[in-house]
């Protein structure tokens, strides 16, 4: 099917992507920056430029059999001030009325539109028991979610059939809720936010996306669906297994007070209680990945995909290289296909954490011996060029590439493919030197050798996206 997908570039677009590939969707995104998207996206996505003009959406629609449309400013974060509600509502119900325009002036109905929503359409409840045919709250959140949905609604007197994803918190890698949570939860400063009473509804980014994948082929989906994960929690309960998977105390309290000072209103989205059922996927027995909270928690804050070894002073003098990590995936796509995907200069952004805003510089080569790739990337609060060159080139077996320009004394990056059936394995060997001696090892301990286990970490969960396998 060919998919059309708003607000891909955000967190959970960044996820679907890949995943809607695998099914074998081939995937148009409409997006502010064509450049950005590339960056984020891939090689093997259409990008159209976004523009005010519904007549640019209406022909980007024409030959969609579906559409995702993620699209919406962040809710939370910042204060609710005028500017920023009128900001909300036009992200969202008039975009959505947008797309609705341009469906129908594209003269052929796309056969499904999921459209996203949130467990704010039930507002504040304490410890009722939520579930899609339960009523609508009556706060801000409430009412947004109210217009967006019945905007989206919209499209089912064209004949296509909707879905209303009503998510809840989402857990994922690089992103979202945890982006924030994670760093004072490390340093054992965590803690429930206000009471610790009210219930979090959450899932997990990778549960997500394969909602959406199964909303867009099963005719058995339409409207409202609770995007959650089976098991309830509240925020004490959230806190203690956060810090449990981190192995730290998660015990200090925000207090509800000082939320609100902060955010105002939109403190309510932190401070609110919605206890939601995925009674509409519960009863169609979806296969959940991860059901429990604890699942999704060790999935998401270990980073095993990478094991990096200290090769000592002795062996650092005969190779160059200090350090070496290593990685092996199982990808459940033939040889060939596998290949094809990892030699493509152009995907390289889709496998790096957006958090590092990996950007090529120039035009995107052609991956072969010798050639070059001039990118720059983020590390941290540093904005670093790197050049990489490919000095072995072996098409279906394995390509080397050498650092020329960047932050490392030295880098090696050996890419290796063998078929296995109609899976194949690919393993990776790195070997490299950070700079500066003695501190570049203190910081190799402190934060070099964690940011390379996040990377690959990150790299292994897209291809679990994009291919399948482990």
């Amino acid at each position: 099917m060919r998919v059309f997908v708003t607000g891909a570039t955000g967190f959970i677009g960044r996820a679907l992507v890949p995943r809607l590939q695998r099914d074998g969707h081939s995937v148009i995104v409409w997006a502010r920056s064509a450049a950005r998207a590339r960056d984020l996206l891939g090689a093997d996505v259409e990008i159209v430029l976004a523009d005010r003009t519904t007549a640019t959406m209406t022909d980007a629609l024409r030959g969609c059999g579906g559409i995702v449309n993620l699209a919406g400013e962040p809710i939370v974060g910042r204060r609710w001030t005028p500017a920023r509600r009128v900001l909300l509502e036009q992200s969202r119900v008039q975009f959505t009325e947008s797309l609705i325009d341009a469906i129908a002036a594209a003269g052929v109905t796309p056969r499904v539109l999921v459209s996203g929503s949130a467990v704010g359409y039930y507002g504040d409840r304490a410890g009722e028991v939520l579930a899609e045919e339960s009523t609508r709250g009556d706060d801000f959140l409430a009412n947004l979610c109210v217009r967006w949905e019945s905007a989206a609604r919209k499209a089912e007197d064209l004949g296509t059939r909707v879905v209303l994803l009503r998510t809840g918190i989402v857990l994922g890698r690089a992103g979202g809720a945890l982006a924030q949570m994670l760093p004072p939860f490390r340093l054992g400063l965590g803690g429930p936010i206000g009471s610790g009473r009210q219930y979090v509804p959450w899932i997990h980014l990778h549960d997500l996306v394969k909602i959406i994948a199964a909303a867009l082929i099963d005719e058995t989906y339409r409207g409202p669906v609770n995007g959650v994960a089976p098991q309830e929690a509240t925020s004490r309960e959230f806190s203690r297994a956060l810090g449990d998977a981190l192995n730290r105390p998660a015990v200090l309290s925000v207090p509800a007070l000082a939320l609100k000072a902060i955010f105002g209103e939109a403190a309510s989205v932190l401070l609110g209680s919605q206890r939601v059922e995925p009674r509409a996927l519960t009863s169609r027995d979806f296969p959940w990945e991860f059901p429990t909270l604890q699942a999704a928690l060790d999935d998401i804050v270990h980073d095993r995909a990478a094991a990096i070894v200290d090769r000592g002073a002795a062996d650092h003098r005969k190779t160059d290289a200090r350090y070496e990590l290593r990685t092996k995936a199982i990808v459940d796509a033939p040889l060939a296909e596998t290949f094809a995907f990892f030699s493509k200069a152009g995907n390289l952004g889709l496998l790096t954490p957006s958090p590092m805003k990996f950007s090529i510089q120039g035009a995107v080569p052609v991956m072969e011996a010798g050639r070059t790739i001039d990118y720059h990337i983020s590390m941290g609060p540093v904005r670093v060029a790197w050049r990489s060159r490919i000095v072995e080139w072996e098409p279906g077996r394995a390509f080397v590439d050498v650092q020329d320009i960047g932050p490392y004394k030295f880098w090696r990056h050996q890419h290796t493919f063998h078929g296995d059936g109609q899976r194949t394995v690919m393993e990776d060997r790195v070997w490299y030197t950070p700079p500066f001696g003695p501190f570049g090892r203190v910081a190799h301990r402190l934060f070099i050798a964690p940011t390379l286990r996040r990377i690959f970490q990150y790299r292994s969960d897209v291809i679990r996206l994009r291919f399948g396998g482990a």
